[in-house]
């Protein structure tokens, strides 16, 4: 059975302008441990809400778009689409 690597979106519930983009293997553990403020860049913004999540069969791939999506157009691309 193939592992699905998952690009998600986040966004803050308190402090609505703030997003996070991440990576995972486990979305509903990531989005706990963001909740409970175990990850230092999204603990003084919680707590967050799912906005998107996207499930890639190849972890390259799912970087890939990760990173496009931390970049200056990807975000653009986020916030007209996503946001």
């Amino acid at each position: 059975m193939t592992r699905l690597t998952t690009v998600y979106l986040l966004q803050s519930e308190s402090h609505a302008s703030q997003h996070y983009v991440g990576l995972t293997l486990d979305l509903s553990r990531r989005v706990r441990s963001h909740n409970a403020g175990e990850s230092p860049h999204t603990a003084k913004y919680r707590p967050w809400r799912m906005v998107l999540r996207i499930d890639f069969s190849s972890e390259q791939r799912a970087r890939d778009f990760e990173k496009y999506l931390k970049s200056g157009s990807g975000r653009a691309f986020m916030v007209r689409h996503f946001l």
